[in-house]
């Protein structure tokens, strides 16, 4: 039986689901068959969420009807789901770091065994499918890679017949993405459904089968990913001509960002500390510095941003010590910078977007007056990012977490790139958002660089680093690589980089 003879493991036929002011699926019909991987593709605000949530018995339609091996479908919640044959690996992993792998993979099960037997269970699985793991460690001392193993060998245990992964490969480097579409298609070849949700679009057309594309909650393509560029599945997800980002080509100036063996305590629980850093970035330059998560990304942020002060002269702006200044003293020195977690630390969830620009834009815009605060100035300030980061809001006045992931992604780096920065430091500057979206943020990126600022692109998306950067360097357990030109610089050696293998090494293991 050929692939299109096979049957439909899962109909969705007519779905809607509205909340108020939005329709997030619109009469929305796909199918996916036995052993196929399936992407679903779209922007951000989509519907791609809201369908998987649906699947997964996390939201009930208003409307349509699901079928799963040809009986009607209707989870009430993920237990039901799971229960049928449906598991989800999510983008964010739902794991408790005081706990070992075992008692982790317990807790997501309806009758876990005891834990002896589930430990071999554990080791039987992750050696059959390729993803080796050690039942009896603490999940805080996991790699990001190994922590999705975790989540992925949870749902394997469970034998599904519907695996839906949301951004998987987000955390891992080359060489675990290879391990992990092994195992995928492994899957795929006993009769696992997979389907799968990337902004990577050249992983579906390696992966993917089939795809269903999705534009303002409704299906407006499928295709056969393989038989398309990602420019052209880009285009098809956005419905219209997407136009890359223009370097400059302009010449650097004078190093502006100076870091000299920086040494940094992680405050951050099962954190990772910095281990004598060192590099520099000139004026009109793009480093862009990758990394597995959990490798000292948030701890490289929170040190140049000034929430964790370090020695006066181990971070210099323009020759001058800045280490021991706090966040608003760089600011005013001319360095900006946006973590990675933009809810909850790069924005206030209860508070407006006009707050929120507030917060960050006080200094270097003047929005405070002799201890006042100037709200017209502020709203100004908020609406002027609304409008050049096509930050889609009903309105300023509204709380930073009424807006999608997207969205409110545009509004944190707008706000900082719109301050006239001399510095900047970015860390996951796309995360979570769609392909229009991310060009126009790299863009905006490479504008202020050829403006004349410093950047420090902070970033796990490879394809990102090497679109934007000049130079690049990985981090690894604390440490920095040396710098090497983005130029002739290939994904192997990036991948060892990422690994741990510095300098030499690299060069050796080169093509």
């Amino acid at each position: 039986m050929n692939d299109a003879q096979k049957p439909a493991l899962l109909a969705v036929q007519g779905v809607t689901k509205a909340y108020p002011g939005v329709v997030a699926n619109s009469d929305v019909s796909f199918s996916i068959r036995e052993g196929e991987v399936h992407a679903l593709l779209g922007e951000n605000g989509a519907g791609k969420s809201t369908l998987v949530k649906m699947i997964y018995g996390l939201v009930q339609p208003d409307a349509g009807a699901m079928e799963l091996r040809g009986v009607p479908y209707a989870p009430a919640d993920p237990r039901a789901a799971r229960a049928a044959g449906v598991g989800m690996v999510f983008q964010h992993f739902s794991l408790f770091e005081a706990l070992n792998v075992a008692e982790n993979v317990a807790l997501g099960m309806e009758n876990p065994p005891k834990l002896r037997a589930l430990a071999q269970a554990i080791r039987d699985v992750s050696t059959e499918y390729g993803l080796p793991l050690d039942p009896g460690r603490m999940v805080g001392d996991l790699s990001a890679g190994e922590r999705q193993r975790v989540e992925i060998i949870r749902c394997l245990l469970q034998s599904p017949k519907l695996l839906i992964m949301d951004e998987p490969t987000s955390v891992l480097t080359p060489q675990e993405v290879e391990i992990l579409f092994k195992t995928l298609r492994q899957l795929a070849a006993e009769g696992t459904a997979i389907l799968y949700i990337s902004h990577k679009l050249e992983e579906i057309r390696s992966l993917c089968d089939e795809a269903t594309i999705l534009r303002r909650g409704k299906v407006v393509d499928t295709c056969t990913p393989r038989e398309k560029t990602a420019r052209e599945l880009a285009e098809m997800m956005v419905g219209a001509v997407l136009t890359p980002p223009a370097r400059s080509g302009g010449a650097k100036g004078a190093v502006a960002l100076q870091v000299a063996g920086l040494s940094v305590d992680s405050p951050i629980p099962f954190g990772t500390s910095l281990k004598d850093i060192s590099f520099a970035v000139r004026r009109g330059e793009v480093l862009g510095i990758a990394g597995v998560a959990g490798n000292g990304q948030d701890e490289l942020l929170l040190a140049l941003s000034g929430e964790v002060r370090t020695a006066r002269d181990a971070v210099q702006i323009d020759g001058v010590g800045i280490g021991d200044q706090g966040p608003n003293e760089r600011r005013r020195a001319g360095l900006v910078a946006a973590p990675e977690e933009r809810l909850g630390h790069a924005a206030a969830p209860d508070m407006t977007l006009v707050e929120n620009a507030l917060l960050s834009g006080a200094v270097r815009q003047g929005l405070v007056r002799r201890g006042f605060i100037d709200w017209a100035a502020a709203k100004g300030f908020a609406q002027t990012i609304v409008r050049d980061f096509d930050v889609r809001t009903p309105s300023t006045g509204v709380a930073a977490r009424a807006l999608s992931g997207g969205n409110l992604q545009k509004f944190v780096i707008g706000r900082e790139l719109s301050q006239s920065p001399g510095v900047i430091v970015i860390n996951q500057p796309t995360w979570g958002v769609d392909a229009s979206a991310a060009a126009a943020i790299r863009q905006a990126i490479l504008d202020r660089a050829a403006a004349g600022a410093a950047v420090v692109c902070i970033s796990q998306d490879l394809d990102e680093l090497l679109e934007i950067a000049d130079n690049f360097a990985a981090l690894n357990e604390g440490r920095l690589s040396a710098q090497r030109p983005v130029q002739g610089l290939s994904i192997e050696e990036i991948g060892l980089m990422m690994g741990g293998a510095h300098g030499m090494e690299v060069a050796h293991h080169g093509p």
